[in-house]
């Protein structure tokens, strides 16, 4: 099998406009969630990304048809369940397996569903979502990392979640829209993401509550019809680019981002000395004079989230001083250093706590810190991709880099980022896809 790679020539700074695509972490929820119903349904604004046809893949095998009406335009109708299992090898491309748990149990009484797979940044159990479904009634079993559920009905239940996770509160908000009863969820996620799923099933037929304490309150219906929706732009590509742009002393308008998505990363790199300008259909990020060191924190939103945090962590290799992350969400997040350092970052990491966020790795021997001292000169170097974050890091720092650099393992980029090379290029980088 021909592996790609990137081949990049820097130093150069972007400069130009760019469009910013669908988000990722909301097209592959709401394509699941329209399996809910047996009506058709309609989509603007979905990403020409590989999960997006990982998603149609996995949605295809228990019985969703497809249609593309036009450029990122997309029809679902699953007028029948045809099988309750998600085949093993889709299984493992992708986290979006367990979200199919709600329309096989609603629709066909029983889901197989085999443990996930997804980016090397560490565990996600599905503990959240299981104890979730058992308390709404569903029986469940895990037979060699193999989950197989039964319900007649989902009864309505309350569900506090140990932590307010995404695709968990995802998950049962998607299994309360039809279950018998009121299904209360607490220390729910509240990500956009979220909220553009909420609003999805919401135009479907659901009854979904929002009260100011992380809480949703869902009153099952009978039965959900179909909806059309645009899917929300992506604000972590509306991040890299950002950081990618000031990082490189450049100046680039991303045309669709929206400034209630940024907020927290806005702050966070105006008090890097970054500069922006929001604009009536997007934000334009440049630079202008010294970047400044900082300490942020990732965490739940509306906190500084953990995918933002590599492509920063970049920018602030380029910034005056010494500055410091801490990483609260994902136990391996800075699986990416080794290879910045490789290209002359000034980046150590550490298991202790450098933050004031309560943090569930204290004490725990994860190095979920970093202290970056800058300005660092960096060059070219030849990299590995571990996961799909830490892949536009690299293509960022190949960019600012003296010389040529070498990013194997594109095909993680082309997960989550629509034809990112192509994208770059039309900002002035110089970089070349090649097969080997």
């Amino acid at each position: 099998m021909l592996m790609e790679s990137f081949v990049v020539e820097g130093p150069t700074p972007l400069q130009g406009e760019i469009s910013v695509s669908g988000a990722k972490n909301s097209m592959s929820k709401i394509l699941t969630a329209s399996m809910l119903t047996a009506e058709p349904c309609h989509f603007q604004n979905v990403p020409a990304i590989g999960d997006t046809e990982i998603t149609k893949e996995i949605c295809c095998a228990v019985g969703a048809e497809f249609s593309q009406v036009e450029e990122r335009k997309v029809r679902v109708q699953t007028a029948e369940i045809k099988a309750a299992e998600v085949p093993e090898s889709l299984a493992k491309k992708n986290r979006l397996s367990v979200m199919m748990l709600a329309p096989l149990l609603h629709r066909h009484g029983c889901a197989v569903v085999p443990a996930a797979g997804g980016d090397r940044i560490g565990p996600r159990p599905v503990d959240f979502h299981l104890d979730g479904y058992q308390r709404m009634g569903a029986k469940v079993e895990n037979r060699k990392d193999v989950y197989y559920l039964e319900a007649d009905r989902l009864q309505g239940t309350e569900i506090n979640l140990p932590y307010p996770s995404v695709t968990a509160t995802e998950n049962l908000l998607m299994a309360s829209t039809l279950a018998m009863g009121r299904t209360v969820i607490r220390n729910a996620a509240i990500e956009p993401e979220v909220v553009d799923l909420a609003l999805f099933l919401q135009k479907m037929g659901a009854i979904i509550d929002y009260q100011a304490d992380r809480t949703f309150i869902v009153e099952g219906v009978s039965q959900l019809s179909g909806a059309d929706h645009v899917i929300m732009p992506d604000r972590l590509v509306v991040a890299s680019l950002g950081a990618a742009a000031i990082a490189s002393r450049g100046d680039v308008f991303v045309k669709g981002a929206r400034q209630a998505d940024m907020l927290t990363f806005l702050n966070a790199l105006r008090r890097a000395g970054g500069c922006f300008e929001i604009q009536q259909d997007g934000i334009r990020f440049f630079y202008e004079g010294t970047l400044k060191s900082v300490a942020i924190e990732t965490t739940v939103h509306p906190g500084f989230m953990t995918d933002w945090q590599p492509p920063f962590t970049v920018l602030l290799t380029q910034a005056d001083g010494m500055s410091v992350v801490h990483e609260t969400v994902f136990q391996d997040r800075f699986v990416y250093v080794s290879q910045l350092q490789k290209m002359g970052a000034d980046i150590q990491t550490y298991d202790s706590c450098m933050g004031t966020s309560s943090c569930r790795f204290a004490n725990s021997g994860y190095r979920h810190s970093a202290v970056v001292r800058g300005p660092s000169k960096l060059r070219g170097a030849d990299i590995d991709i571990p996961d799909l974050r830490a892949g536009f890091t690299y293509l960022i720092a190949a960019i600012l880099a003296e010389g040529r650099s070498v990013i194997r393992g594109v095909e993680e980029l082309d997960r989550g980022y629509e034809a990112i090379d192509k994208s770059l290029c039309s900002l002035g980088a110089s970089i070349s896809r090649q097969s080997v």
